[in-house]
C-alpha cells in the first residue's frame, strides 16, 4: 500500500492530511506498530538460538598460545612459549544435543506463529479503533444536532414568552436543556479526539498529524454458524498451535532430563609445540582421546530435574486445555454479541424514523399552543437515544464481526510492499 509507506518510523511530517481506508490503516499498523516489530524480531532471536543448538552438536576447535619470560639465579632470562590446537566432538550424551536442536526448530516455528497471531490481533485493534473514531464522530454530530434543536426551541419559547403565551418556566427549562446538551457535545468531542489518538497510536504516527478516515460502516452478512466458527478456531488459532508446540518442547525437556542417567562420550584431538611459532618434527605432540563419563550417584539431582520436567509437561498440557476452553468461550461470546448487534441494527433504524416523527409532532403541537414543554424534552431525548442506538448497533456489529474473525484465527498478512519497508533491525 502506497499510503502505508508514508508513515514509516522516522518519516518526516509533511503537514498534509493523511487519508486512510480501513485496509490501509491495517497495513500501516502491521508495518509501523512497535509491538508488531518487537514480535517479528522474535523470529530472528529464535533463529539465532537454533544456530547455537546446531553448533553445540558439531566440532569445537580451539587454538591457544602463551608466551613466558623467566630468570633464575642471575643466570639470565629465558624466553618460552607454548602453542596448542585442539578439536572436540560430542559422540553420545543421550541425544540431548539432538533434542536441543529439535527444541530450537520448534522455537522458530513458535516465533513465526506468534508473529502471525500478532498480525491478527493488531488487525482487530485497528478495526476497533477505526470504527470507534467513526462512531464517535457520528455521535458528536448527534450531540450537535441536539444542541441546534434546543437552541431553535429556545428561540421559539422566548418569542412565545415575549408574546405572553408561554410562562417564564418554559424559558428557564429550555435554557437548562440547552446547557445539558452542550455538556454532552463537549464530552462527545473529547471522546472523538481520544479515539482518534488511540488509532494514531496504533499506526505509530505523529499525534499532530491530521488524519482523515475514508471508509465507513458497510453491512456485510456473516453466514457461518457458531459451531463451525468454534471448530475452525480450535484447529487454526496460532496461539493454540503454539501451546501444542510448547507441550512438545516440554516432552523433549523431560527426555533430556532423563538422559542425565545415561553416560556421555566425547572425542578430542589435540596437538602442541613449545618455543617456536610453527611445529617441527622433533618439537610437537599429537594426542587423541575418547572420554566416557557416567554419573552413577548425584544425590538425587537428576531425579529432581526429571520430576520438575514432568511437572512442567503436565502444566503445558493443562495450559493447552485451558486455552482451548477460553477460545471456545470467546468465539461464542463474540458471535452472540455480533448477532445481537445485527438484530438491533434493523430495530433501531425503525426507532429513529418513529422518533423523528414523534419529535416533529411534539414540536408542531407546542408551537400551536397545544403541547407542553415536557413533550418536547421527551421527544428530543427519545430521538437522540434512537440515533445513538442505531449508530452503536452498526459499529457494534462491525467490531464483533472482526472479533469473531480474530477469534477464529483467520490469516492476516502484510502486503508485499509494506513488508519490504518494514523498519526491522538487522
Amino acid at each position: 500500500m502506497l499510503a502505508a509507506s508514508g508513515f514509516l518510523v522516522g518519516a518526516p511530517s509533511t503537514g498534509e492530511c493523511a487519508a486512510l481506508s480501513l485496509e490501509e490503516a491495517i497495513q500501516t499498523a502491521l508495518v509501523n506498530n512497535p509491538d508488531v516489530n518487537i514480535t517479528r524480531l522474535g523470529v530472528d532471536a529464535a533463529q539465532a538460538k537454533l544456530s547455537q543448538a546446531r553448533g553445540s552438536n558439531s566440532f569445537n576447535v580451539k587454538v591457544g598460545t602463551n608466551f613466558s619470560k623467566s630468570e633464575q639465579n642471575d643466570l639470565g632470562w629465558d624466553n618460552g612459549n607454548k602453542t596448542s590446537v585442539s578439536a572436540s566432538l560430542p559422540i553420545y550424551n543421550g541425544n540431548i544435543n539432538g533434542r536441543n536442536i529439535e527444541n530450537a526448530e520448534i522455537g522458530v516455528d513458535i516465533a513465526k506463529l506468534q508473529t502471525q497471531r500478532k498480525w491478527e490481533t493488531t488487525r482487530l485493534d485497528v478495526i476497533k479503533a477505526y470504527y470507534n473514531v467513526l462512531q464517535a464522530r457520528k455521535q458528536t454530530l448527534v450531540y450537535q444536532e441536539s444542541v441546534d434543536r434546543y437552541q431553535q426551541h429556545l428561540t421559539i419559547v422566548e418569542q412565545l414568552y415575549s408574546a405572553g403565551s408561554k410562562a417564564k418556566i418554559d424559558v428557564l427549562r429550555s435554557q437548562v436543556e440547552l446547557a445539558d446538551a452542550r455538556q454532552s457535545l463537549i464530552k462527545g468531542q473529547n471522546a472523538y479526539e481520544n479515539s482518534l489518538g488511540t488509532l494514531k497510536n496504533l499506526l505509530f504516527m505523529d499525534q499532530r498529524e491530521p488524519l482523515e478516515l475514508t471508509d465507513d460502516f458497510v453491512y456485510e452478512p456473516f453466514s457461518e454458524d457458531v459451531n463451525s466458527c468454534v471448530s475452525y478456531a480450535l484447529e487454526n488459532r496460532k496461539d493454540l498451535i503454539v501451546d501444542a508446540y510448547q507441550v512438545k518442547q516440554k516432552e523433549l525437556a523431560l527426555k533430556n532430563a532423563k538422559a542425565g542417567y545415561m553416560p556421555t562420550v566425547d572425542l578430542s584431538v589435540s596437538t602442541g609445540w613449545n618455543k617456536q611459532v610453527l611445529p617441527e618434527r622433533d618439537n610437537h605432540s599429537v594426542s587423541g582421546t575418547i572420554g566416557v563419563n557416567w554419573t552413577i550417584w548425584d544425590s538425587g539431582v537428576t531425579k529432581g530435574k526429571v520430576n520438575a520436567a514432568a511437572v512442567e509437561l503436565e502444566t503445558a498440557k493443562l495450559t493447552l486445555s485451558k486455552d482451548q476452553s477460553a477460545v471456545d468461550m470467546n468465539v461464542r461470546n463474540d458471535y452472540n454479541s455480533m448477532r445481537e448487534a445485527e438484530r438491533r441494527f434493523e430495530t433501531t433504524r425503525e426507532a429513529v424514523r418513529e422518533a423523528e416523527e414523534d419529535y416533529f409532532i411534539a414540536n408542531e403541537k407546542y408551537k400551536a399552543g397545544e403541547g407542553i414543554m415536557l413533550d418536547i424534552i421527551d421527544a428530543q431525548n427519545a430521538l437522540s437515544t434512537a440515533r445513538h442506538n442505531h449508530i452503536s448497533a452498526q459499529y457494534d456489529y462491525a467490531r464483533h464481526k472482526a472479533a469473531v474473525e480474530s477469534d477464529m484465527g483467520l490469516d492476516v498478512h502484510p502486503s508485499a510492499s509494506t513488508v519490504s519497508n518494514a523498519p526491522l533491525a538487522k
